[in-house]
């Protein structure tokens, strides 16, 4: 690939690791484009951010092709992954620790199962305090991390499909697509409440964003050799 194809625009499919931010991959990408094709400036974004505990699918535009980042942000979304129930965090996921805990004993498999059905489709859905949305300019996870807790908006998702793939409880594993704009984090949490218990991610893996699969996409190990070949 010449300086003239990433400036005019490209998009890379990336197998975000855990632990990484999208910003984090965003700007090891472009680091290493500079560095190969010696350019001082290159427009580089992604296409729908992914949190630090979650893996998976990251699409990451380069020139022109960044004005289609809103595009492909609006796909439809595919997630697996894994939701802890008896427990809460404040993040709602493995960022934090757990912060309560809720009996379980009640839990059978028909009742999670019948629980998804209820999430299915047009729903509303209140953002996680640890969330980037910003209240009056400044983002909710500053607010969080100051203490405070603020009353959000809920805003209109839709939910595809939930399945549960499998249940070993208190983990329940699951696959789920759904519209742009869904906190699977929130979705582990009001899960664990419409089973009169708690609940949070312990994992999440996006696999698919519109047509593209995470199964075509590199991970961050190829980035600097592959553009050292493209280059000589």
């Amino acid at each position: 690939m010449n300086v003239e194809k990433i400036q005019e625009g490209h998009i890379f499919l990336i197998d975000k690791p855990l632990d990484w931010t999208s910003f984090d991959v965003v700007n090891k990408i472009r680091w290493n484009i500079r560095k190969a094709y010696n350019l001082k400036k290159i427009k580089v974004g992604h296409a729908g951010t992914l949190d630090p505990k979650a893996t998976g699918l990251l699409l990451v535009c380069t020139g022109k092709w960044t004005k289609r980042i809103d595009e492909y942000q609006a796909q439809e979304k595919t997630y697996t992954g894994t939701i802890k129930l008896g427990a809460t965090t404040p993040t709602y996921d493995l960022e934090s620790e757990e912060d309560q805990t809720f009996p379980i004993d009640h839990i059978t498999n028909e009742k999670i199962l019948e629980a998804t059905q209820q999430f299915v489709g047009e729903i509303q859905q209140f953002p996680p305090m640890h969330s980037a949305i910003k209240v009056d300019g400044k983002r909710l996870y500053e607010l969080a991390r100051e203490g405070q807790e603020i009353e959000r908006k809920s805003r209109t998702i839709a939910i595809q499909d939930f399945k549960i793939t499998r249940i070993d409880l208190p983990y329940v594993d699951f696959e789920v697509n759904c519209s742009k704009g869904t906190y699977i984090r929130s979705l582990a949490y009001d899960f664990g409440k419409a089973l009169k218990s708690g609940g949070y991610l312990t994992a999440l893996r996006r696999t698919k964003i519109g047509e593209f699969d995470v199964l075509n996409a590199e991970n961050l190990a190829f980035e600097q050799s592959y553009f050292e070949k493209e280059n000589n």
